[in-house]
């Protein structure tokens, strides 16, 4: 097990060396060492590109893949359902609805009197606002469901809901709202810069450090919410956490990176199939490497070709699809 964990931090510090080394722009090792060691000195296009754009990349796709994989998990743990997470369940479309009203409806800018938010800030907090909304609404429609499956198309419904008002947006939004809007929902992680990284990397944190909190009372609800009960475990102030912590990690990535697909869904079952264990004392911070391990390796693939990057989203399905279906006919 320490053998594994400690091949997922090599992985990780790798992957993300080998995201500054490499690009949809050839450097020259050797030039890419001299501009992380005397970059400050220089105001060049190497410097720039390193680190102005490869570096804050690589730290957001490590920090936003540690996010969702642990979001996928805690949903996972809280509902008993293999196939919740941030997408499916709906909480990425309430995000995704935030985010579209303000730039679809408001044009970036929302103005309440004297008070004017834009830019990600509007962005951060429409998303937040979203996506806590659409989980208050499931934690709501949970103690009247008793069915994990109802529960989930209860999820799926309410995303239709949020996609056909993203629709009616679209629909009366100017096409240069509509154009900005269409960019951030492909995905990336090119979107913070280092002047954003500060809040970014914070708000990212305080998720992840919320989410170790709550290892103690997930590994209760493993065994049913009567047994946590008498173990003492506060289910009500439990699931308020988890609540706050996994919208939180899906609202601030969601509006900075963009939904992101399958990472929230697909990671928290590569991480149980490599461990092998359901202690989220153990599971947990594996999940959150493993996380941070397959963002990077997505985040290198979108931009290995010459010239170009592709969108996050057109990489993604085609890691986290297989490992669902995989899961599917594995519990048949």
């Amino acid at each position: 097990m320490r053998f594994r964990i400690c091949l997922l931090i090599v992985g990780v510090v790798a992957l993300f060396i080998l995201n500054i080394f490499f690009g949809s722009v050839h450097i020259d090792a050797t030039d890419v060492l001299q501009t992380l060691l005397h970059g400050g000195e220089s105001e060049d296009a190497i410097s720039y590109i390193i680190l102005g754009s490869r570096l804050p990349t690589a730290l957001t796709a490590m920090l936003a893949g540690a996010g969702l994989a642990t979001a996928g998990l805690l949903l996972q743990t809280s509902f008993h359902n293999p196939l919740a997470g941030p997408s499916i369940l709906g909480i990425s479309s309430g995000a995704n609805l935030g985010v579209a009203i303000v730039m679809l409806a408001f044009g970036g800018t929302i103005t309440a009197g004297l008070y004017s938010w834009s830019g990600y800030l509007a962005i951060v907090g429409a998303a937040f606002l979203g996506s806590m909304l659409i989980m208050g609404l499931l934690l709501f429609f949970s103690s009247l469901l008793k069915n994990n499956l109802m529960l989930l198309i209860t999820g799926i419904m309410m995303g239709y809901i949020t996609s056909s008002v993203i629709s009616l947006l679209n629909f009366l939004a100017s096409v240069e709202n509509i154009q900005s809007f269409l960019i951030w929902g492909m995905g990336n992680f090119n979107s913070v810069s280092m002047q954003q990284m500060p809040i970014f990397a914070t708000l990212c944190i305080v998720g992840l450090v919320l989410a170790l909190l709550l290892i103690k009372p997930l590994n209760a609800i493993l065994l049913g919410e009567n047994y946590a009960v008498n173990l003492g475990v506060n289910i009500q102030r439990t699931r308020n956490l988890l609540l706050l912590a996994t919208g939180l990690l899906t609202a601030v990535i969601t509006a900075y990176c963009g939904p992101v697909a399958f990472l929230g869904l697909a990671t928290p079952h590569v991480a149980f199939l490599l461990l092998g264990t359901s202690n989220h004392r153990v599971l947990l911070p594996f999940t959150m490497l493993t996380g941070a391990v397959l963002a990077l390796l997505c985040n290198l693939l979108c931009t290995l070709p010459p010239t170009t990057v592709i969108p996050l989203n057109a990489i993604t399905p085609i890691m986290g699809a297989p490992v669902i279906l995989y899961i599917i006919l594995r519990r048949k």
